[in-house]
């Protein structure tokens, strides 16, 4: 396994894609980003194309729809350029390299906006999802102060409402998306993010007119430690499913069925990519790749929204709770590392298969 494909900062990961990708002959474009990165550095989303302009059939794979789970998503669209694959006639594959910079430079999940890009994908011209629970829990999940009692306390009260109302019920509560709190835990937002509108135009230009794309959007913190997990959330009994199931196999889940490590959630990209590409026959999964128990992530995207909301992102307590965060959804260790590669070259392969046999 070449794990020298894998970076530890997006400049250094976005060198290493552009790198790959002009090696590989692929076709670059380059989607900039007003802000800028902790280092002052330029923030792009940047997309590689191989095969043919005009394919009808498509692989897609996206990283950093959670900025900083980049780092483990980077990595295998890296690999796959450095061993491009023989791709059968009109077949083609768009890799989607950093589509929320911002998170992935100063090691976010969400984007510049406070927003999680994956709740960000409602109709904005309707009434917003509401999640009465998390208003209540919110203080809570993002306490002021960040002192030992403070978030004893604060554990105290959110482990109460647990018990009142059931462990489920919390987790719908904290992480299925709220439209109420623009500084709370997976903000959807007023609407469309910097991420999503770049999406949206990446789709315009490069898939107006492919017939049948697989989308793999490369995530990380849910499940066994290493174990790549493609959830599925398109309509349960569904052709899209369906589709999934013959390219993916039974080891697809699905929230909406509760056989996932996921739950059902608001705004997905998934949800997205299925109204802009509704000319053409998809399949979407986001690869989800384990770290470490539910806990450890709660305390570091807690400390995170703090860090943002009332400390100082360039101060310093800044790079202990960055690092803390990195570490969660990017485990520094080479045997989780080939576990996502090895896992991530079968899921791409299984995807090309699946194109090509379709009609």
């Amino acid at each position: 396994m070449d794990l020298q494909a894998f970076s530890h900062s997006y400049p250094e990961a976005r060198a290493r894609f552009l790198a790959a990708a002009r090696s590989a002959g692929a076709v670059l474009r380059h989607w900039p980003h007003p802000l800028t990165g902790p280092d002052g550095g330029a923030l792009a989303c940047d997309t590689a194309r191989l095969g043919q302009a005009d394919a009808a059939r498509v692989l897609v794979v996206l990283s950093a729809t959670h900025g900083v789970e980049g780092l483990a998503g980077s990595g295998p669209q890296v690999d796959l350029l450095r061993q491009p694959p023989a791709l059968p006639p009109d077949t083609a594959v768009l890799l989607v390299h950093a589509i929320n910079p911002h998170g992935f430079a100063w090691l976010r999940r969400v984007t510049e906006e406070n927003v999680d890009l994956n709740r960000n994908w409602v109709d904005f011209s309707q009434p917003l999802p509401a999640n009465p629970a998390y208003a209540e829990l919110h203080p809570h999940y993002l306490p002021a102060q960040r002192d030992a009692a403070t978030l004893a306390a604060a554990d105290v009260a959110i482990d109460a409402w647990r018990a009142q109302h059931g462990d489920a019920a919390e987790r719908v509560a904290r992480s299925s998306g709220q439209y109420s709190h623009a500084d709370g835990l997976f903000y959807g937002g007023t609407g469309p993010t910097w991420a999503r509108r770049t999406s949206e135009a990446i789709l315009r230009a490069e898939l107006a007119t492919a017939r049948t794309v697989a989308i793999v959007d490369m995530h990380t913190g849910l499940g066994p430690y290493g174990y790549g997990e493609p959830i599925c959330n398109h309509a349960p009994g569904g052709e899209r499913v369906a589709r999934a199931r013959r390219w993916w196999g039974d080891s697809v889940t699905e929230p909406l069925l509760g056989s996932s490590s996921s739950q059902p959630k608001w705004g997905l990209t998934e949800f997205g990519y299925e109204r802009a590409l509704a000319h053409a026959d998809i399949a979407f999964v986001a690869l989800e790749f384990g770290t470490y128990p539910p806990p450890r992530g709660a305390q570091t995207l807690r400390d995170d929204a703090w860090l943002w909301t009332h400390g100082d992102p360039r101060g310093p307590q800044a790079e202990a709770i960055r690092a803390a965060l990195r570490d969660h959804f990017y485990p520094p260790f080479d045997d989780w590392k080939e576990m996502v590669l090895f896992r991530s070259r079968q899921v791409f392969r299984q995807a090309l298969s699946g194109l090509a046999a379709e009609r």
